[in-house]
Order: C-alpha cells, then structure tokens, then sequence
C-alpha cells in the first residue's frame, strides 16, 4: 500500500523512498499545493519539469466545489488535476483553525458556514474519509482539530484528546471502505499529532495515534504563529515519539530554515503554499535570500532571477522582464515566478537529500543558512 524504505542516515535526518500506488518519490520531499484540484498559475507539465513529483489537495475546498461525487465522475483526483504522480489529501482539520469564524466545532464533528454560498456543510471523522474516499488520493488524513499558537494548554488537551478519538473513528472509516479508493488504488491513511507547543500533550497525542497502527504519522498544529524556536523544540522529541520506519509529514511548513531544522530532527514530508503564493506576489526564493521582483532595482537588471538556477524562467528571462510583466499585471510575471519558486524547492530538498547521503547535511546546511538568512543570528 505504502512504505518508506530508508536509505541513508546521518544523525536524526534520513533520506529514503516513499512508495506509493503511482510511484516512488524521495523523501525529504516538499510538496506543492493545489488546494482546489490545481497548483495556481503552472501546468502540470511545468511541475513535473521543475522537479516536483507529490502534490496535495483539499478535501474541505474539494467537498465545496466541485463536490466529491463529481470529481469521482471526473476520473479522481489524479484525471482532474492531469497528475499521474502521488497525490495527498488534507482533511479539513486546518480549517478548523484558518476558518474558526465561520464553523461550529463540537465532539461529532465541524460544522462550516461556506465561504462560496454561505450554505451550512457538516464535516465529520467518517465524512471526512468518505470524501477522500471519492477524491481518489494515495495519502489521506484524519480529521483533526488544529489549534491556534495562543492556545491555552486546556483549550489544547480538549483538542488532542478530541484529535485522538476522530483519529479512531476515521480509522474505521477507512478499513470500512477497504483502505482503497473509489477508483480501486490502494489508500494510507495518516494520524496526525496534536499538542501546541505543550512537549507532554504532543507526547500524549503521539502516543494514542501510535496505538492505532496507522501507514503514517503527521505533526499538526504548527506554523500556526508559535515561532520558529518553540517549533523547533516540538521537533526535538519527534523520532523518540513517533515511529522509525513510517513516513513523518510537517504539515503546512515552507520557509526553508524551518524544513532544515525539521529535515536535521526526523522528518520526511512537507507541504506549503509558500512558493506559488509568494511567486503571485512577486517574490522569489534563491539560495542567497529572497528578490522581491517588482522593486525599481530591477527595472533594467538583465541577470536572471538567479544565475545558477536551470528553471524555464532563469534559462529565458531577465530580472527586467520579469518586473515589467508585473508591473503591467501581466499574468505570465507570476507564472513564472511560481515556476522558478517551485523549482528552487524541488532542488533545495534534492540538495538536502544529496548532503544526507554523502554524510555532510549538518555542515551543508550551516552554509545554506547563512546564505539565505544573513542577517539571522
């Protein structure tokens, strides 16, 4: 169904392939977001040619429009969206935090007001499986309640304990249904840790989850506003915490100090919506810091975004274009900013996963560090 087979070792960071019902990918490994069935702005085509290989959608955007019976019609995720590679689902729970003023939440379930036709939709631990069910991805979660950074540790041992109870029941869902998909490909279905910035309620949720034996364990709950330096220490108890030869998924995690510092504790997998929503607004990531393309300093500059990138948009276009098309809300300038920011995470990881082999990440990844945050302590 699915297996992560590690390869190599150095400290807590490991490299290895994940292989799943449409092929193998290597882990650590990012994964760009198409919430509605589409990563913005690029083809498919273009994310497989930048070096993206697993891709993520949203079951609470997915269940709103165009509805899950319709996608299944459609083929699945896989025939919509034209992706032939692996595909996880998140199940909602992240909205249960980003859209709190628009839904009710009790020990059933979440009821959300849609942001689209303000009809009421109800989400539950079953439901939320049924409709990845129909969606067809390789990867599907549990639905969890992701708590605010501010949270108190009471509002927070509510939600691990709620966390841990949908995870069961999400859980029978998926062994009602076969563990497969609508279209008949087999599913893993990932638990996620709870627990804010509280290390015995992450120890607590953990612990649950691992009781239920599930193909893959997430962290939740971070990159919520806690800081760098508080997530980092959630991670530190991680490869003690959860199991050593499934796959860990970061959920929601792009900046790249914070995959470094995750990747050096255990981790496996990560999602963001970083690259394409920066690359819309004008700004790209290098391995020498970020360019913010539509500033007048680039009006006349002829270099590429970065000199040593391979993208379609470095191999083809100038700093100067690239700021014009902005300027002119020209929708080709986002495009490929988005193509050259997508790109510059697929070899970012690559480049962590080649300095675990040859045994030299933590020296490696000193030196990326103080190149992309030179003003960082």
């Amino acid at each position: 169904m699915l297996k992560l087979e590690i390869h190599s070792v150095e400290g807590r960071s490991r490299t290895g392939l994940l292989h799943t019902p449409h092929g193998a990918v290597a882990t650590p490994i990012f994964m760009p977001v198409g919430t509605a069935g589409s990563v913005k702005g690029v083809t498919p085509d273009q994310l497989h040619a930048g070096g993206s290989r697993m891709i993520l959608a949203n079951t609470y955007h997915l269940l709103l429009r165009p509805g899950p019976e319709t996608v299944a019609k459609l083929g699945g995720l896989h025939a919509m969206m034209g992706w032939n590679g692996p595909i996880l689902t998140d199940s909602g729970g992240y909205q249960v935090f980003s859209l709190a003023h628009m839904r009710t939440l009790d020990d059933d379930g979440v009821t959300f007001q849609s942001h689209i036709d303000g009809s009421m939709v109800h989400l539950d631990p079953a439901r939320a499986v049924e409709v990845q069910h129909q969606l067809g991805a390789d990867v599907i979660m549990q639905l969890d309640e992701c708590t605010p950074g501010g949270a108190s540790k009471d509002d927070v041992a509510a939600a691990v304990a709620r966390s841990a109870d949908w995870a069961g029941r999400c859980k029978d869902t998926w062994q009602r249904l076969g563990c497969a998909s609508a279209q008949g490909k087999p599913q893993a279905l990932f638990g996620i840790q709870q627990g804010g910035v509280f290390r015995d309620l992450r120890a607590e949720s953990a612990r649950r989850l691992v009781e239920l034996d599930l193909p893959g364990y997430a962290i939740g709950g971070l990159s919520v506003g806690e800081g760098h330096e508080p997530m980092c220490d959630v991670l530190d108890d991680i490869d003690e915490l959860l199991p050593r030869d499934k796959p860990r998924y970061l959920m929601g995690v792009g900046e790249p100090r914070d995959i470094i510092a995750a990747v050096a504790r255990g981790v496996d997998m990560f999602d963001c919506v970083m690259p394409t929503r920066n690359g819309r607004n004008g700004q790209a990531f290098t391995w020498k810091g970020r360019l913010r393309m539509k500033n007048a300093v680039h009006q006349h500059d002829t270099n590429p975004i970065d000199p040593d990138c391979n993208c379609y948009a470095c191999r083809t276009f100038s700093r100067g274009t690239i700021r014009h098309l902005f300027m002119a809300r020209e929708m080709l300038g986002p495009t490929l900013v988005t193509i050259h920011n997508l790109h510059f995470f697929a070899e970012f990881t690559a480049a962590i996963r080649k300095a675990i082999t040859e045994g030299n990440f933590e020296t490696m990844a000193t030196k990326w560090l103080e190149q992309m945050y030179p003003q960082a302590d």
